[in-house]
């Protein structure tokens, strides 16, 4: 009876064993898809855009076996200007400053792998770098006088979340304001800007924790090719609407530009090469408004070896806002003074590091911008008035430190309309 009832069961169990293979056989195969990585997603955060101008969010993007995902943009951009009392003829092979011209203020691309360990950066094509109280240029011309065709290039090894490091030419961490037009609230760069070096040459490490960011440079200060400058940039993160940071940098050695050609001094002005600068900057960016002051103090000890005669320092604040009245439509605006040290009337020759010594310069700028997706137009006007300039005497055959055929003249009025497309 045992046996019967044990080969029943054994039977039972077969026959249920049998029917669960039967209807798994009727059903489909399950597959486990293979996780496929998401190519060209990365966050796009460089070239910088700190103004009313916006970054394509959507960049052309391309995929290299071996090297990862390739990002390319650029922006074409247009300008025309015309103002009063442009600077006196410049000394060859410095080309005149003009009344007026129509020209392009960007052809630029910008090549960069933004995710990974290893990541690089290019900005290759021409540029101008127009600013106030000073002579403007062709695009061809500053481009050439400036950074060359390739003014930005570097690469980039990120350690981990918090700490990278990077090398090559690279904008500088002083200011407030960055180097090329669309990166700005105002189409030329302001007085203060013009006291700060804007691409270096050298390494820089970067930390960044919550929100605190943190970055230290090894530099050529304004592009002269020998490594004496450390400059650095600590930014606090207040929260989503308020920032606060202080930037600056130093000479550690003495450098003569002297020995180099008059087109190199263009770009390395022999005192502020060898200059100290500080800079304490606020944002404010929530809502329709983008509102930063700062204040900045630049100085020059004295060095008769290398003409720096009797030092010299100054001292300016700046403010810039912007208010978005639409989302196609934004006024911003600049105010600015600076000031610096020292006496005109002093016989003893002072370094001049604005508009001769005792001088001082205020400038008002407003810029209206319609924006349409990643295409622009805006206009702009500003002022610059002059106080206790450097006079000159063309019957003496001596050139003023201000405006006009003579550089004597303290105002100059500037117009100007840009258009383009970032992409």
């Amino acid at each position: 009876m045992t046996s019967k009832l044990i080969l029943r069961a054994a039977a039972a169990t077969l026959a249920t064993m049998a029917a669960g293979y039967a209807q798994a056989a009727d059903l489909p195969s399950k597959v486990v898809p293979v996780p496929v990585p998401e190519h060209c997603k990365a966050p796009i955060t460089f070239p910088s855009f700190g103004g009313v101008i916006k970054q394509n969010p959507n960049p052309a993007c391309f995929t290299i076996g071996g090297i990862g995902d390739i990002y390319v943009g650029g922006a074409v951009t247009g300008y025309a200007y015309t103002q009063t009392n442009q600077f006196p003829f410049s000394a060859a092979p410095l080309p005149s400053d003009r009344a007026g011209r129509v020209d392009f203020s960007n052809l630029q691309a910008f090549i960069q792998k933004a995710d990974g360990p290893f990541q690089f950066y290019a900005q290759v094509g021409a540029y101008t770098i127009p600013g106030l109280g000073l002579p403007v240029y062709s695009t061809f011309d500053q481009t050439d006088l400036l950074y060359s065709p390739v003014p930005v290039v570097f690469g980039k090894y990120v350690i981990n979340d918090d700490w990278s490091i990077q090398g090559g030419r690279m904008p500088t961490l002083i200011g407030s304001e960055l180097a090329f037009t669309f990166q700005n609230l105002n189409i030329s760069r302001g007085l203060l800007f013009n006291q700060e070096n804007v691409i270096n040459q050298g390494v820089q490490v970067n930390y960044a924790n919550g929100p605190w960011s943190v970055s230290l440079a090894g530099t050529d200060g304004f592009y002269s090719g020998e490594l004496n400058w450390v400059t650095g940039a600590i930014t606090y993160k207040i929260d989503d609407a308020n920032t606060v940071g202080i930037n600056g940098g130093t000479s550690v050695s003495r450098y003569d530009v002297s020995g180099r050609s008059l087109r190199y001094q263009y770009a390395t002005p022999q005192a502020l090469q060898n200059s100290s600068i500080i800079s304490v900057n606020y944002t404010y960016s929530a809502g329709p408004w983008i509102v930063t002051p700062y204040f900045q103090f630049t100085n020059v000890d004295p060095d008769a070896v290398l003409g720096i005669v009797g030092g010299a320092s100054t001292y300016g604040g700046a403010i810039l806002a912007s208010y978005a009245f639409t989302d196609n439509f934004a006024l911003a605006g600049r105010f600015e003074y600076i000031a610096q040290s020292g006496n005109r009337f002093n016989p003893i020759p002072t370094t001049s590091l604005l508009y001769g010594p005792g001088s001082s310069a205020l400038s008002f700028t407003v810029t209206p911008t319609f924006t349409f997706g990643q295409y622009f137009i805006r206009g702009e006007y500003s002022r610059v008035e002059l106080y206790d300039i450097t006079r000159g005497s063309l019957a003496a055959g001596t050139l003023g430190t201000g405006f006009g055929r003579a550089g004597n003249k303290t105002s100059q009025d500037r117009y100007m309309v840009e258009t383009g497309i970032t992409f």
